[in-house]
């Protein structure tokens, strides 16, 4: 769904440096049945990069709750299917959200700038590029994807506009102006595509934003009520063209192309016969493009896996999976619950992602986080409060958990016990995601707000870090 709050930006090292969880289980089947609707077919090559993690064949999943991950590295190809999918995502690079970078957004001095539209829309574009180019040159270098190598990752999730695809009139007979958004970020694309080639990492791209906004939330670029994609049949057309020129142009750099992320299926049938005709379009032209040397992910759309059964079976669709996102923050329903409920829900999930992946397509946690709570400043949108202190929606849905102090920004105000439920909640997901193809935390970085001029190094950072063990690396 959205995003990981700032406060929870920590991960444990892959391997067996967190104590276990204590009394906290997933009872599942150890021995549940691999997913087998997508057979290994050695003609058919593994478009991915050679030196990745071993296998998922020389690991355990402890039903304590505890990730027992061995992340050295192997010199066998990774093979979907056969690995499991161990990832991070790049979020709020070349799709700019508040909550990731609030000071990009606080140095507007504009209140009315909520997103990646507005803030091309509503102050001079040429101060807009300057601060996106800085933004592009700086958030991500090439040492991150060097840290996310070395933690024992083997993907990344690079999310991306439409508007930074530099469609031409010979790509698409619609319009080719982006206005109000700014282009200039696909050379930058381009770069981390070679710097995951460099360091020894799979690589998915996302279609994170599309014309007209796809969900209506400041992650698809336009935070806008009703999303307009579904219902204008030029905006779904220019998507699947942004896909054509993806696939031709980097088909080859990428392992999986995610034709869209979090569609708003929840609008209806009317939306997802809209959204199925487009994972049909979409699917066919990255075949026709690129063969099966390119994986094709598909989002749920917020309608569950079971919406989707029996809709991408082989031999029709190959190499190609589901994305499902687990957070358990945006709802009071949610809130309410217990850790252990939290774990509880999770580990029923699980038992739904390997029942869809055993008889439809492979099945990827493509976002989640150890959020347990909605804290995190702007995460619900720039001015937006938060549910978890009654501060968002109608006053009637509002209902007070208890103050954010504690559980967001510097760790060192972080209970023990708060950071022992973040442990055991990240590493209860680690294992539903193994469970499945595989996982991918959202997010690698976000940045603290603060006065500190943006660019500065001192600038406080949260890094992902998977060499440490439940804490928050503060730079």
């Amino acid at each position: 769904m959205f995003l990981l709050p700032t406060v929870l930006s920590f991960v444990l090292r892959l391997s067996l440096l967190v104590p276990p969880a204590t009394s906290q289980h997933c009872k599942l089947n150890r021995e549940s049945k691999r997913s087998v609707q997508q057979p290994l077919d050695p003609s058919i090559p593994s478009p991915s990069i050679s030196r990745i993690t071993n296998s998922s064949s020389t690991n355990s999943i402890s039903p304590t709750g505890t990730s027992s991950i061995k992340s050295q590295p192997s010199s066998t190809p990774f093979v979907y299917g056969r690995d499991k999918v161990r990832g991070v995502n790049l979020g709020g690079w070349f799709v700019l959200e508040p909550w990731i970078t609030p000071s990009i957004f606080e140095n507007t001095g504009n209140d009315a700038i909520v997103d990646e539209y507005t803030f091309g829309q509503m102050q001079n574009r040429q101060d807009a590029l300057r601060v996106l180019e800085n933004h592009w040159q700086t958030w991500i270098v090439e040492d991150d994807f060097r840290q996310i190598r070395a933690a024992g990752l083997n993907h990344v999730r690079i999310p991306l506009g439409y508007w930074s695809i530099p469609l031409t009139s010979k790509d698409t007979q619609f319009s080719t102006d982006v206005s109000p958004y700014i282009a200039g970020a696909w050379p930058y694309f381009r770069q981390a595509l070679d710097w995951a080639k460099s360091h020894s990492l799979n690589v998915i791209v996302d279609i994170h934003g599309a014309p007209g906004s796809q969900n209506g939330y400041d992650n698809s670029g336009q935070r806008t009520q009703p999303p307009m994609w579904a219902s204008n049949q030029s905006y779904v057309q220019k998507t699947v063209d942004c896909v054509t020129f993806l696939a031709k142009t980097v088909g080859d750099k990428i392992d999986i192309l995610e034709v869209m992320n979090e569609p708003a299926g929840f609008l209806g049938d009317d939306f997802t016969r809209v959204l199925r005709q487009y994972y049909t379009d979409t699917y066919n032209t990255i075949r026709a493009t690129v063969g099966n040397g390119t994986g094709v992910m598909f989002s749920d759309g917020f309608r569950g896996l079971d919406y989707w059964g029996n809709s991408f079976n082989v031999p029709q669709y190959q190499r190609t999976s589901m994305d499902i996102h687990m957070y358990q923050i945006f709802s009071n329903l949610e809130l309410s619950r217990s850790l252990d409920q939290h774990i509880e829900y999770a580990c029923n999930l699980s038992q739904s992602f390997v029942g869809f992946e055993s008889s439809n397509i492979w099945t990827v946690v493509g976002e989640w986080s150890n959020a347990l709570t909605d804290c995190a400043k702007w995460l619900n949108g720039r001015g937006v409060g938060a549910r978890w202190e009654g501060k968002w929606g109608a006053t009637s849905d509002q209902h007070f958990f208890a103050s954010c102090q504690g559980y967001t920004g510097d760790s060192s105000t972080f209970s023990k016990d708060l950071k022992d439920q973040m442990r055991k909640y990240f590493e209860v997901q680690i294992e539903v995601g193994e469970r499945v193809q595989g996982w991918v935390f959202w997010t690698w970085k976000v940045r603290r707000c603060c006065d500190i001029p943006l660019g500065l190094l001192s600038e406080t950072h949260y890094r992902l870090r998977t060499r440490m063990t439940g804490v928050i690396v503060k730079e």
